[in-house]
């Protein structure tokens, strides 16, 4: 048997076995369009050689890395143009993983950990975008331009140790956020801005929120990026939040919600489409049940109609006690408090995202204000309100998150009339960029919201 060293792109497509499901004739014509117009002549092009195509998928061996990610960046900015024009729900979008490593050649087929590694990369791609192992980034250094981010060692299936994994940053949305500022009807100044293209989707602020530094941020990029490739997404920032006021005299449930409508007036949004997260869940259903014909559809993401305070006496003490810790630890040069808090909103950072998130803690508000948040949010209680949810509603919660029990997600879909419950994979409240519920989350809310 012949062994050699080779970079292996896997690809795939997305979704396919959905897309087949709602119109197999369609989706196979797509393909073969798409791969005679465009992924076979950039393979050709970039000197890759087809080992094998399965359905909706393929095993391509290049002799260069370079050529290997040049044609994959081809392909996906080549699928973006292509799928411009075509509805979300329909889009072939390819995902792909691209390794450097050692293969064993048997009549034109090719094994080993070479191919297995590229294939599991493949797999945790998000739609339209490319992963890379170390092996690979390695060899890229200084010679192409766009720029790769470490996402760090992960655990791919059937695979014996970790891989150190990158994602090529090849299209990210390039935009210039122009801040606005409005008045609530107390005064208060809050800060919203306004990114991406299509049908209006505005964001319910949540806890720890900023403008600028969320825009920026590897914990939260990757989930406002991905919202505004296929909408136009408004959000803002809390009271006592990011860059709207921080010394307010109210923080409460009522107050919340006119800030949201505050903001939709003030960008002049008739009708749209609403997005809650975490305790922003229940500022949305309340906003939905008091504001029906403003409302498209409801999104509501890691949250709860119950506060924390009042699902159980444990929760209410562990709560009382982190109140605490925040009004005298929140705002010190020692993070070890606030890492008490990442640990909880997301246990399976890696270093860079847990100490970035330490010191978002201390920029997006106060000690004092965060304690006072912290305390509002654990007493909510939108239970009532339900009922009255009348717009289509898509629930989607994180199985083991750590901070927001599943079932206080569970609850509040069962409380709404009509509402879909979806179970994520993973353990962070927010899910990170390359984890199995990213790909799910977007795929779910195109989806929904294109129905």
């Amino acid at each position: 048997m012949e062994r050699r060293l080779a970079a292996i792109l896997a690809a795939d497509v997305a979704g396919y076995s959905r897309l087949m499901g709602t119109d197999e004739e369609g989706t196979l014509a797509q393909l073969k369009g798409h791969r005679q117009a465009l992924v076979d002549p950039k393979i050709e092009e970039h000197r890759g050689r087809i080992v094998k195509t399965t359905g909706d998928g393929m095993l391509v061996e290049f002799a260069s890395v370079v050529d290997a990610v040049r044609c994959a960046v081809d392909v996906q900015r080549g699928m973006g143009e292509r799928n411009a024009r075509v509805s979300v729900d329909k889009r072939i979008e390819f995902r792909v993983g691209i390794n450097l490593g050692d293969i064993i050649i048997d009549d034109d087929d090719i094994y080993g950990d070479g191919v297995n590694v590229a294939a599991r990369l493949e797999g945790i791609a998000e739609p339209g975008g490319i992963c890379i192992s170390r092996q690979a980034h390695d060899h890229l250094l200084e010679k192409l331009s766009f720029t790769c981010e470490k996402l760090g060692l992960r655990n791919l299936k059937n695979i014996a140790k970790p891989v150190e994994v990158y994602s090529v940053n090849f299209d990210s949305i390039s935009v210039t956020q122009e801040i606005k500022y409005c008045r609530a009807s107390d005064g208060v100044r809050l800060a919203y801005a306004t990114i991406g293209r299509g049908p209006p989707l505005v964001k319910t602020a949540n806890w720890m929120n900023h403008l600028e530094y969320d825009w920026e941020s590897p914990i939260w990029h990757h989930l406002l990026e991905g919202l505004a490739r296929n909408y136009t997404l408004t959000r803002y920032d809390a009271r006592g939040n990011g860059l709207s006021d921080w010394d307010v005299d109210e923080v409460s449930l009522e107050a919340w919600v006119g800030d949201l409508e505050t903001v939709v007036d003030a960008v002049g949004i008739d009708r749209f489409a609403l997005f809650g997260a975490s305790q922003g869940c229940a500022i949305s259903i309340a906003y939905a049940a008091r504001h029906p014909e403003r409302l498209s559809h409801l999104i509501l993401y890691g949250g709860f109609a119950l506060g924390g305070n009042k699902r159980s006496p444990r929760e209410h003490e562990k709560r009382k006690a982190m109140g605490t810790l925040m009004r005298l630890g929140w705002g010190t040069d020692d993070p070890a408090f606030r890492q008490l808090f990442t640990s909880q909103f997301i246990p399976e950072a890696t270093k860079e995202q847990a100490d970035y998130f330490n010191d978002l803690q201390r920029k997006t508000t106060s000690p004092e204000c965060a304690a006072r948040y912290f305390e509002i949010v654990g007493n909510l209680d939108v239970r009532e309100l339900l009922p009255q949810v009348q717009v289509p509603t898509l629930v989607l919660h994180v199985r083991d998150d750590l901070l927001c029990p599943i079932d206080a997600g569970r609850q509040m879909a069962a409380g709404i009339p009509g509402a879909r419950f979806i179970a994520l994979p993973g353990r962070n409240h927010l899910f990170l960029k390359h984890e199995p519920a990213s790909a799910r989350f977007f795929e779910e809310i195109n989806l929904f919201l294109s129905k």
